[in-house]
Order: C-alpha cells, then structure tokens, then sequence
C-alpha cells in the first residue's frame, strides 16, 4: 500500500510525536510504501501574526504539497496526526483532490475544543462541548491569548460550517472508548469513528518491581497532578520512595518537595531507555491527572513491564485500568484518597505481584505492535471499501490541475 503519514511536530516533543515515528516505523518495516508530510512548530517563529493566522485557518500550500504528493506517489491513503497550527484542515482536501482517502487520529480534543484539552483553571470545562468556543476566547484559553485563541477557535468554526469533519476525513481513530463518546458528542459522525489504541515496540522485557519505588514518568504540569501526588506523598512519607521523571512549568514545585521530603527523588529528563528500565524496576506507576487523558504512553510502558498502575478515575484512565486487577484507581483531586489506595498496595505484596502478570497480559492482548498493525490495515481497508467523505464544488480548482480551495458550506 502507498501511504503518506502527516504530523505537525510540537516545539516540544510529546507522545503524539512518538506515536506518529512508531506507526510511520510500523508500516515501512511491513514493506509498505511510506512518504513523511511534515511540519514543525518551530517555523511559527519565521511567520507573522497574520500569515500565521491565515495558514492556521487554511493553509493553500500544504494543500497543494500534499495533493503533488498523492499523485506522484499514488497514494492510496493519507493519515494525519497533527494539523495544528501549520498543515491545517486545508490538507484534507488536498489529499482527496489527488484521489486518496483521509485518516485522522485524534490524540486530543482540538476538533472540539481550541485547547484541545477541556481544561480550565486546573479543572475540566467542557464549555465548548458541541457548542460556538467564544467562551474559550473570553478566558484565552490557549497560551493565555484572546487572539491566539479566537484564530483556533475561528478554524474549528470555519471547518464545522464547511461540514469538513463529515465531509473530508473518511475515518477517525479514537484512542479509547471514552474519547469517542466526547467527540460524538461533540457532533463529529458516530459511524467513522473506530477505536485504536497505541502501541510500544519493541516489547520490553518483563519487570520485577525489585526497585520497591512508585514511579511518576511525564511532563511536570499542574494537569498532570503533581500538587496532587505531592501531597499525597506528603501523607506517606517514608512508606515508599517516589521517583519523579519529566520536566515542565511544575518542575519547581518537584524540586521544593524533593528538598523537602527525603521519599521523593526528581530524575529530571531520562532517555527512553532508562524510562522503561525505571518503570520495569517500580512497584507501581502513578497518574494522578485531573484533566481527561488521551491514552499516555507510560501507561502502555508500564503494563508491558508488567508494572500496575494507580490512576485517577477519570475520562479515559477510569476505563483503561481493570480496577483490582492491572491497577487501582483513586476519585480525581483527592490526596488523601490516593495515599489510601497506595498504602492497599503495599499492605497486600500478593495482591501487587498478581497484578504485575494481568498488567503484563492486558499488553499482549491490546498494545502490540503486532495487534497494532492488523487494526490499522483494518481501517485503511475501511476507508478505501467506504470512501465517504466528499469534498464539494470548488470555483477555480481546475486552474493548473492543483489548486485547492475550502468548499462552500
């Protein structure tokens, strides 16, 4: 199969970036046919406020690269990770003028929400659910930016009264069930949207939990828990080692309890390698998160470690774990609550090693690269058998057999 994977790369890296070389790796190592359309936030230095803007919105270039791209390659299948800020939605139909099918994987809420994270204050908001985002403009929910955050808000407008979430992406990719409930929610179509989880490649070796630590592995952001888990171990103690791995605006609260409290060690930024070593050696995994997770990575690290994990019960996390038997969960926000759950794990060592082989067999039953492969197959083949989105009349796109335009709504 002829096949171009898109991404738009982060300033910095995170998991969908990670996601995007796994599945790119996957597909070449298959012996498909594989050509890379990216781009990188780093270039939004080079571009005025207003180009900016205008490429954010619609971007005629990407279009048009990417339609050159199908025909000389005879693409059959253009997957998208990441569009935002720089591709746009504009390369959809760049893909399907050149007569290829469109696959969009939604590793975030920003087709719903200009933050892409319906978090607010710290909290979850689900404001913009299903409705016009001027409420995400009137607080600057993205970078603290009324006008950064009216342009997001202004493209998902713009792209929801063309019909382009029905009209040009032929299937959509949700990482968890719970994901897909918000976007159908949300009002994107209910019968494009199929679950596909992420993968680890390749397979770790199975860990021993001999480290006796609990483990935090992410970016050091309030949403991702860290005043949480910090007070929790707060209460804790000296009952169990915490190792901290990431960076990020909360890392001077890490470093403050790390002083502070002897359990708690920051490792700072560590490679890919010691992460999953780190994670193998734990006794547990901690995500205290308080806003709705994709599907983290570290979560499919640490089962395939055989490393249970402690998750907040929320969004897609409470779905994720099998409560009692790959980890436990805690109410979001609480604690106090999380120390109890962490102090139940370690009153009951059987009860841990138990979970470290269910943690290791939910792995081998959905987060393979092999079960990864056959489920991606299986949606491009449903994309190519359905073809159903359809792009409409465009004045002028016959001009030089490329110009690409945003159909009327």
């Amino acid at each position: 199969m002829n096949i171009i994977m898109g991404h738009n790369f982060y300033q910095q890296p995170g998991g969908e970036d990670r996601v995007f070389d796994d599945e790119s790796r996957l597909l070449e190592d298959r012996g498909h046919h594989l050509v890379r359309y990216t781009a990188h936030n780093d270039d939004v230095r080079q571009r005025s406020k207003l180009t900016l803007a205008r490429d954010t919105l619609w971007n005629r270039g990407a279009a048009r690269d990417v339609r050159s791209l199908v025909v000389k390659h005879r693409a059959q299948v253009v997957h998208f990770h990441n569009t935002f800020p720089l591709i746009s939605p504009a390369a959809y139909y760049g893909a399907r003028a050149g007569g290829a099918v469109v696959v969009q994987t939604l590793h975030n809420f920003r087709l719903l929400c200009p933050q892409a994270t319906f978090v607010r204050d710290g909290r979850v908001c689900e404001d913009c659910l299903g409705r016009l985002p001027w409420r995400a403009v009137v607080h600057a929910c993205y970078r603290g930016s009324r006008r950064v955050t009216a342009v997001a808000a202004a493209t998902l407008v713009a792209h929801r009264m063309a019909r382009t979430w029905s009209r040009a992406i032929d299937v959509y990719i949700a990482l968890t069930e719970f994901a897909r409930r918000k976007f159908i929610e949300g009002g994107l179509p209910a019968e494009r949207i199929v679950i596909k989880p992420n993968f680890v490649a390749p397979t770790p070796s199975l860990g021993d939990g001999s480290g006796k630590y609990a483990v935090f592995v992410g970016r050091l952001s309030p949403e991702k828990g860290l005043p949480i888990l910090l007070q929790a171990w707060k209460t804790l103690g000296e009952r169990i080692p915490l190792k901290i791995v990431g960076d990020g605006p909360s890392a001077p609260l890490v470093r403050e309890a790390a002083v502070a409290n002897s359990a708690v060690e920051w490792l700072g930024t560590r490679s890919a390698e010691e992460v999953q070593a780190i994670i193998a050696a734990a006794a547990f995994l901690v995500l205290p998160s308080t806003w709705y997770e994709g599907l983290p990575k570290v979560l499919v690290e640490s089962f395939a470690s055989g490393t249970p994990v402690v998750v907040s019960r929320l969004g897609s996390l409470a779905d994720l774990v099998d409560e009692g038997r790959t980890g436990v969960s805690f109410q979001p926000g609480d604690p106090v609550d999380l120390a109890e759950k962490v102090l139940g794990l370690l009153s009951d060592r059987w009860r841990l090693s138990q979970m470290r082989v269910e943690a290791r067999a939910e792995f081998e039953s959905k987060y393979t690269a092999e079960r990864n492969y056959e489920s991606l197959m299986n949606i491009y083949e449903r994309a190519l058998a359905g073809n159903t989105a359809t792009v409409g009349p465009c004045a002028g796109a016959e001009s030089q057999g490329e110009a690409v335009c945003l159909p009327n709504p």
